[in-house]
């Protein structure tokens, strides 16, 4: 029993981890895309870096919260 509480715990901080790892890569990406109002080139990083480091820190953050929704739930 204390087992299943234990794979509770981890699948929940997963599911967080993965949901604002999406959010920060997504605003990100809205900074990149110049959609929010934020000179990036006062930062002195090439912007192509920012869309890089944005597009997989949002697909790295999605693709856990996917897999975290769509695993199957062990009821041993």
């Amino acid at each position: 029993m204390e087992e299943q509480s234990s794979q509770n715990k981890k699948r929940f901080i997963l599911l967080l981890v993965g949901l604002i790892d999406s959010l920060l890569g997504g605003v990100v990406l809205l900074l990149y895309f110049e959609i929010l109002p934020f000179d990036l080139s006062s930062l002195g990083i090439p912007r192509w870096v920012v869309g890089l480091i944005g597009g997989l820190w949002f697909l790295t953050g999605f693709v856990v919260l996917l897999y975290q929704l769509t695993k199957p739930q062990s009821d041993e």
